[in-house]
């Protein structure tokens, strides 16, 4: 009888979580078929024109994907890198440098920063940073690479304060603590052994660092950047608050322009027609955006598990 039972409730529990499992890919689906009904005017009145065309024009009913996906791709890029190189610092100094006494205040502080609303930082960025940046940083950014071929583009315009940098820079802050977090994590399941033998064999904190660590945790460390690129894809509300909205092509990285997420959040509300289905294949190419970034992010940690052991 009591074997019954067991062999019951077994049953009953594989089968509970299966269902859960399964719940997901239910989500998924239910998600993907959402945004593609829902934006089926816009696809059979633009087709892949929607990709390449910057026009958005609510009154024409003329609507463009490629200034939002071109400020949410950069807005990203420029945020990871800020963000990596600080977060790996903080990690290294956590886990390998930093005294005992100030290892958990410090690790605290950074898990605080990651429980802020993004509205708050959205609205530190515009009322604290935005005045400071418009007045006392960019002007100077500009004037120093006057003149140098390239550099001199991507820092050109009028010091306006919001626009693509800031954005990057306040998605940066953002993610800094999530980064953060996984890396060192994964940096504390280095066996303490690997690290003496290093020392012992006469390397340097950063020869140990770069032989030792980063070999060991690599798919640690690329998860947690992952992490952060999912976040700073995904991010509206700071976004929206110093990105400039502005349907326009960036001509340098201190311009105003848009990103997927803040048009949303700026024009969906009151949109109708085909403003709305333009709207809804917004969201539907942040998802594919988001499903290729960690597709491809898989496909790299294969690529590394398949070459580990054949370098010489």
């Amino acid at each position: 009888m009591k074997k019954t039972q067991s062999a019951l409730a077994d049953t009953l529990f594989r089968n509970t979580t299966r269902a859960f499992a399964f719940l997901v890919f239910i989500l998924l689906a239910a998600i993907i078929i959402s945004l593609i009904w829902g934006s089926r005017e816009s696809i059979s009145a633009y087709g892949w024109r929607f990709l390449v065309t910057n026009d958005w024009n609510p009154v024409q009913d003329s609507y463009g994907a490629l200034v939002p996906i071109v400020g949410t791709l950069l807005t990203s890029l420029i945020a990871l890198l800020i963000a990596v190189p600080v977060s790996f610092g903080i990690a290294m100094f956590l886990t390998e440098l930093c005294p005992t006494w100030l290892r958990r205040p410090l690790g605290t502080a950074i898990e605080m920063l990651a429980a802020i609303p993004s509205i708050i930082y959205g609205m530190w960025g515009l009322f604290v940073f935005v005045p400071i940046f418009q007045q006392y940083i960019q002007p100077y950014i500009i004037t120093a690479f006057e003149g140098v071929p390239v550099l001199s583009q991507v820092f050109a315009g009028p010091p306006f304060g919001i626009g693509l940098f800031t954005a990057g820079l306040v998605l940066s802050i953002m993610v800094i603590p999530f980064i953060t977090a996984v890396m060192r994590d994964v940096f504390e399941l280095v066996p303490p052994m690997l690290k003496e033998s290093a020392y012992g064999l006469g390397s340097t904190t950063w020869e140990v660092v770069w032989r030792v660590i980063l070999p060991y945790t690599k798919h640690g460390v690329i998860g947690g950047i992952m992490l952060g690129l999912g976040r700073a894809l995904g991010e509206t509300m700071a976004v929206t608050f110093v990105i400039g909205n502005a349907f326009n092509l960036p001509e340098s990285i201190f311009a105003p322009s848009n990103s997927i997420a803040s048009a949303l959040a700026n024009e969906f509300n009151e949109a109708g027609g085909m403003q709305k289905s333009a709207l809804l294949e917004l969201g539907l190419i942040l998802f594919l955006i988001t499903t290729i970034v960690l597709a491809l992010s898989k496909v790299l940690l294969l690529r590394l598990s398949k070459s580990e052991g054949t370098s010489r």
